[in-house]
């Protein structure tokens, strides 16, 4: 869990209504809330204004996660957002005790994740990482057939600000949180699986490059990966990103994909990606270290969950699948450091230091943004007592 501080309000503006969980001096169990600029608003001190909702159980936002919320038809996340998008409007007719300062809370992780997957949906940045660790650009045989990806793991998810310990590299990614839950070995088409996304969040999948390298062939990266992914405590929702869909900026190729992937062309998110590096004591003094957009992606989240749910898995509530490192074509598109140390170049700065605060920031535009995901990487935690 992490306290929340001001900034990013023009992310939360009434087209948007984000979900999260939250606590508070007044509010000291963790329960649902949304947000409108910098105010949160506790869900549960709303059931005079919620209570009519069909199919809307009153102790749903006093649990201490989204997943039952979550798990409830599209209908009835509809009606509750545009109940709140209604009495927002007019903010004094709330509950007094319903309303406090974004300082004043303390944000937990949105929902209890039983399956976390990422995928690689950059063909920018699997040429970049190619360059870089092998000095030619290329790409996975299966990357224009299908998205590519890998079960990652639930136990080291953290909630935005909570600091990872070395060892390190850094990427960002765009995840979808599962809603609607798909029965084990049923399928799922690319064109139906928006039914089952309750909304999206920012994810910083930290990576230990050296171990990955050493580790991953042929299986795959354990301990590369597994040191901890910060998730930004907002789930916006399908409904306010409607308007920010577009055909994906991504160069297409003429090969003929399966029949399960096939989609509008038209769902790409158009979400402007930025990430900015600053020190544990000096937030303020930030740099830019790359603008991208998550439009530049091959593939879609809704056709990660098809390919997800292909072999029969099945799909539960609170599962998130993410979109791999977010990259463009520009020299300022790079979606991790990884991809500047390409081999031959000089890069404009090395590998994270000790102390340094990675910020991950996503904006739509009119009020709908994800505001931010942070995490300050620790020293190592030495562990020679245990030997």
């Amino acid at each position: 869990m992490t306290s929340s501080l001001p900034g990013y309000s023009s992310h939360f503006g009434i087209e948007n209504i984000p979900f999260g969980i939250g606590s508070s001096t007044s509010h000291s169990e963790p329960q649902g809330v949304t947000r409108l600029e910098d105010n949160v608003i506790f869900l549960a001190d709303l059931n005079d204004i919620l209570q009519d909702i069909p199919d809307l159980p009153s102790s749903t936002f006093t649990q201490s996660t989204l997943n039952a919320f979550a798990a409830l038809p599209k209908s009835v996340h509809e009606d509750v957002r545009s109940k709140l998008q209604a009495a927002l409007k007019d903010s004094s007719s709330l509950p007094k005790n319903a309303v406090e300062p974004i300082a004043s809370v303390t944000m937990h992780l949105p929902v209890d994740c039983g399956d976390f997957s990422d995928f690689s949906c950059s063909f920018d940045h699997v040429q970049n990482a190619s360059e870089a660790m092998t000095g030619t650009r290329s790409h996975p045989p299966a990357f224009f057939y299908q998205p590519i990806g890998y079960a990652g793991r639930c136990s080291s998810l953290d909630v935005s600000g909570t600091p990872q310990n070395r060892p390190i590299g850094t990427y960002w990614t765009v995840g979808a949180i599962v809603g609607k839950p798909l029965p084990r070995k049923e399928r799922l088409l690319a064109r139906d699986a928006g039914e089952h996304i309750f909304g999206f969040v920012l994810v910083n999948d930290w990576s230990s490059r050296d171990i990955q390298a050493l580790e991953m062939n042929p299986l795959g990266p354990l301990n590369g990966k597994n040191l901890g992914t910060n998730v930004s405590p907002w789930v916006v929702t399908s409904d306010a990103l409607k308007a920010f869909r577009k055909p994906s900026i991504a160069r297409r190729e003429s090969v003929k994909i399966p029949k399960h992937l096939s989609d509008s062309g038209n769902e790409a998110l158009d979400i402007t990606l930025q990430v900015h590096l600053s020190s544990e004591t000096d937030r303020k003094s930030s740099s830019i270290a790359c603008k991208s957009n998550s439009a530049y992606m091959y593939w879609t989240l809704e056709q990660c969950l098809s390919q997800q749910a292909l072999a029969g898995c099945g799909l539960r509530t609170g599962d998130i699948v993410a979109t791999g490192t977010v990259s463009g074509s520009g020299e300022d598109q790079h979606g991790c450091l990884m991809e500047f140390m390409k081999q031959g170049a000089t890069p404009p700065r090395g590998y994270l230091e000790d102390g340094e605060v990675v910020t991950l920031d996503g904006y739509c535009g009119e009020g709908v943004g994800f505001g931010e995901c942070v995490g300050t990487l620790l020293p190592a935690k030495p562990f020679d007592h245990l030997l």
